[in-house]
C-alpha cells in the first residue's frame, strides 16, 4: 500500500551527485512539482570527480556542478537544493551521512522520498556506481530507523528537529525485477531532457542524449504496457510507514 497522492504535499530526494536524478526521475518530479507537490534535493557530494574536459581546473569543478544541478532542479520545478559536501568517489554509508541525511528529513519533514537503490544491478552495472549504493543506503536507513527515531542523532533534536517518518520511498535504477511503479512521462519528457542539458560538463560531449533517453524510457513505457509512442520511468515503491 502506498500514499495516496492527494496527500504528498513534501517529497525529498537523496542522491550521491548531481545529475543522478535527472537520468533517472527528472519527468516523474516534473509530474509531482506539477501536481503541487514541494520537493527538495539532496546532493551527498559535489560531483568534483566528474567532468570530461582536462582543460577545467579540477577545482573548479564543485561549483561548476553545483550550479548545473540547480539549473537543472528550475527545469522541473524544484527550487530547493541542498548539498552535503562528501568527497565524491569515496562515499560511504557512514553514521555522519545518516545523520546529515536525518537532519534534511527532519527539516524539510517529506512524505515521500526518492533514493538510489542501495542494491546492485547485475543487468546494469553502470547504474551502481560504489556512491549510489551508498548514498541509497544511508538514505534508507535515515528514513529507518533514524529521522523517525527521538534518540538517534541527539545533537538533531538539540538543533530543535523533531522525529519524523517518511511514508514511503521510491527507489530508483534498481533491478527491472524489483519494478512495482511506472509513471507515464511523455508530456514532460522535453523537461527532462532539458534538465540533463543543463548539466554541460557531463552531457554535452553525448551525441544523441535524446536519443539514448527515449530509448530507455520506451522500453520502460513497453514493459509497463502503455501505448506505443509512451515514454516512461521505472520505480520500486516502499510503504515505510
Amino acid at each position: 500500500m502506498t500514499e495516496p497522492e492527494a496527500t504528498v504535499e513534501r517529497a525529498l530526494v537523496v542522491v550521491a551527485h548531481p545529475d543522478d536524478v535527472d537520468f533517472s526521475a527528472a519527468g516523474t518530479i516534473a509530474t509531482w512539482t506539477d501536481a503541487g507537490i514541494e520537493v527538495s534535493y539532496c546532493l551527498c557530494t559535489d560531483g568534483d570527480a566528474g567532468g570530461f574536459d582536462p582543460a577545467v581546473p579540477r577545482d573548479h569543478i564543485a561549483g561548476i556542478r553545483q550550479a548545473e544541478q540547480r539549473a537543472a532542479a528550475k527545469e522541473v520545478g524544484v527550487e530547493d537544493v541542498v548539498f552535503l559536501g562528501y568527497p565524491d568517489g569515496r562515499l560511504s554509508a557512514s553514521i555522519e551521512l545518516r545523520r546529515d541525511i536525518t537532519r534534511v528529513i527532519r527539516s524539510r519533514r517529506p512524505d515521500r522520498m526518492l533514493i538510489s537503490s542501495p542494491e546492485r544491478n547485475w543487468d546494469r552495472i553502470r547504474s551502481s556506481h560504489p556512491d549510489h549504493l551508498a548514498a541509497g543506503e544511508a538514505a534508507i536507513s535515515a528514513v529507518y530507523p533514524d529521522a523517525r527515531n527521538p534518540f538517534a542523532h541527539l545533537e538533531l533534536a538539540a538543533e530543535g528537529l523533531e522525529a519524523w517518518t517518511v511514508g514511503e520511498v521510491w527507489v530508483m535504477a534498481g533491478a527491472a525485477t524489483d519494478v512495482n511503479r511506472y509513471v507515464d512521462v511523455t508530456e514532460v519528457f522535453d523537461r527532462k531532457l532539458a534538465a540533463l542539458r543543463a548539466h554541460v560538463s557531463q552531457t554535452a560531449h553525448m551525441d544523441d542524449l535524446e536519443g539514448m533517453l527515449r530509448g530507455w524510457q520506451g522500453l520502460a513505457a513497453a514493459a509497463a504496457g502503455f501505448e506505443q509512442g509512451r515514454l516512461a520511468e521505472a520505480f520500486r515503491v516502499v510503504n515505510t510507514r
